[in-house]
């Protein structure tokens, strides 16, 4: 019996249990438009359709929450029209965003240090969450000047304070008062993450979250990525046997 059984979706191409949280890394924008020929803009363009189709796809089948690693903290080291692309590409998603999350029909949540972004993209990530209490659906999470060893200092900084100005015993902190601290407290970890882009690592992405995640990784570049890809993952996450560092029963 699967750990995770949540919907049957033979319809769908696909039977068998669905994650409730998947996290993707969204990679190969660049390499995509280069292939192309265009601008590296462009293939990040292409690539945020993409994360609209395959939310709304991933909604379909049952995920809860769905996590994406949109821009890190190393990425300011990126070309300066470069990194301005992506965050007017943020910028226009958002708006559309917010109509939908009006409407009923989207939650956004972002994990990463937002306070260095234009007041532009800060207000409409305060509107966006805001507005997003409401709804139900599946939850998107949107990782956004985000570093898995940045979220971990920074709830070991905070863990620190609470020691130091409010007596908090340091042999008291175990691992549920660190997830407390960490930009996704009160959220499920993934039982999947995707890498599209053929490389194999994480990138310093949920680095604590996913101690514990089945990977997929495929060679597809992220803005070709469909949902028969998605499926493929979920598909190889059902043939795996999760044991959690136990052993199976004899």
């Amino acid at each position: 019996m699967k750990l995770f059984q949540r919907k049957e979706r033979n319809g769908a191409g696909f039977s068998g249990a669905v994650p409730k949280h998947i996290a993707i890394i969204m990679d190969g924008n660049g390499r995509w438009a280069k292939k192309r020929g265009l601008p590296r803009s462009a293939g990040h363009s292409a690539g945020s359709n993409t994360f609209r189709n395959i939310a709304t796809f991933a909604e379909s089948i049952g995920v809860e929450y769905l996590t994406v690693y949109a821009f890190s903290t190393e990425n300011w080291k990126r070309p300066k029209d470069e990194v301005d692309a992506i965050m007017g590409l943020l910028v226009k998603y958002l708006h559309e965003a917010i109509d939908e999350i009006k409407k009923g029909k989207v939650r956004l949540k972002f994990f990463g240090d937002v306070t260095v972004l234009s007041d532009e993209l800060r207000s409409l990530i305060d509107e966006a969450e805001t507005l997003s209490k409401r709804n139900a659906g599946m939850q998107a999470n949107i990782c956004l000047n985000y570093g898995g060893r940045d979220e971990l200092v920074r709830a070991c900084r905070a863990l620190a304070r609470e020691a130091s100005e409010n007596g908090l015993d340091p042999d008291s902190i175990d691992e549920q008062m660190v997830s407390d601290h960490l930009f996704s407290a009160g959220i499920p970890d993934p039982e999947l993450v995707i890498r599209p882009g053929g490389e194999h690592r994480s990138s310093n992405f949920l680095m604590w979250q996913s101690s514990y995640s089945e990977f997929y990784f495929t060679d597809v570049l992220w803005p070709d990525f469909t949902k028969n890809d998605l499926l493929k993952a979920i598909e190889y996450f059902n043939s795996r046997d999760r044991r959690f560092g136990g052993v199976k029963n004899q």
